[in-house]
């Protein structure tokens, strides 16, 4: 006899993908685009963490599948000179594309996306915020993080207080008009527990895997980089860190020979979630992460490429989270629906009172070291 949870990962999906009345954005897709089952798994952590109905939690996941192909095409389409960015609104039932050419509308609407005029393409954006990762490190290790904001096409410069985050600013030589400067209650972090408990060890120190890999035959996990430099051994499993960057990155990856990598991620309640890529998902999507020490949580993606400040220096090209996660977390997996996003680096908050968290892209550290995610 089949459980509720089975029947639902079985087939509501696709009562919900044909009959929920959704935005034009999302109507009438084509059969071949339908998701696969959800993972129960991440229907019941979507359930708890947002607040949502079972229905709620795959129709948002079909969307959310949907609107990441959708942005990839309209990206492509619009290209460098317009493109101002994407994401998704409130309730992920509609994909908002920005542009600077009014021309482009036409386009956008046609793909069933939602157009916004704006002033700044998002390359324009993305080199300001270059510009503010050169500053100084003295006036950048003042401010908490700073990131492209699509959903107002500026960037946001936060630090303890304005005046810090305008004193960044001002060093950067930025184009003020194009940044929102605030103070923040966030204090990121790493998040590693140097007491000890479960997945895997360097010395004393405690984190957790995010994904298994293999390069060439030799199989292996990524991981970040804060948890151990380059030719650190780890234990449980054993293993030899190859490479490793932090602060300007956060990644690594251990070799981890006679070990057996399986294209899974720990869920709640002692299950698994199968990994089937590393599509980049859109902000505003759900997203979950795994770690050793609160286990499965869920939120939305904030923001792409933030570039967050923590004690040991400035880390780029993060995504923020509304996840929550604590130390002991550090390395360990975030997953949207069942594509691989990145791992775990830091945050500020806790799993009681909730918190911020930052990842590391997956597809950078598969790049940057020459792995292949293993997957189902």
């Amino acid at each position: 006899m089949l459980s509720k949870r089975g029947a639902v990962a079985g087939s509501i999906i696709l009562a919900a993908c044909l009959a929920t009345p959704l935005s034009p954005a999302f109507a009438e897709p084509a059969p071949q685009s339908a998701p696969p089952s959800a993972p129960p798994p991440v229907i019941d952590a979507l359930e708890r963490d947002l607040g949502l109905s079972e229905e709620q939690v795959i129709t948002r996941l079909a969307n959310e599948q949907r609107a990441a192909a959708t942005e990839a095409s309209l990206s492509g389409k619009l290209g460098g000179d317009s493109f101002g960015g994407a994401w998704l609104n409130d309730d992920a039932s509609k994909l908002m594309v920005a542009t600077t050419d009014p021309a482009e509308t036409a386009a956008i609407e046609e793909q069933g996306a939602q157009p916004v005029v704006v002033k700044r393409t998002l390359a324009e954006l993305e080199g300001i915020v270059q510009k503010i990762d050169q500053a100084p490190e003295s006036a950048r290790s003042g401010a908490a993080l700073w990131y492209v904001d699509v959903t107002t096409n500026n960037v946001s410069v936060q630090a303890s207080t304005v005046e810090a985050a305008q004193a960044l600013a001002d060093a950067a030589g930025v184009d003020k008009e194009a940044l929102s400067v605030s103070a923040t209650a966030e204090q990121p972090k790493p998040l590693i527990n140097i007491i000890g408990g479960s997945a895997y060890y360097i010395g004393s120190s405690r984190c957790s895997v995010g994904f298994s890999v293999t390069r060439g035959s030799t199989p292996g996990f990524v991981t970040a980089g804060h948890c151990g430099r380059a030719g650190a051994r780890t234990t449980n499993p054993t293993g030899t860190v190859q490479g490793s960057s932090f602060p300007g990155n956060d990644y690594a990856w251990v070799a981890a020979p006679g070990n057996t990598p399986q294209p899974l991620v720990r869920g709640s309640g002692g299950s698994t979630v199968t990994v089937r890529g590393s599509s980049q998902a859109s902000v505003g999507s759900s997203i979950c992460r795994s770690g050793s020490t609160t286990g499965w949580r869920c939120g939305t993606i904030q923001q792409h490429n933030a570039s967050v400040t923590y004690p040991q220096g400035t880390v780029r090209g993060l995504t923020r989270t509304s996840a929550c996660a604590e130390p002991g977390d550090s390395g360990g997996s975030f997953i949207s629906g069942n594509q691989a996003q990145g791992v775990t680096s830091g945050g500020s908050g806790n799993c009681r009172v909730g918190g911020t968290t930052y990842h590391q892209p997956v597809n950078e550290i598969l790049s940057t070291y020459q792995l292949t995610l293993r997957t189902g």
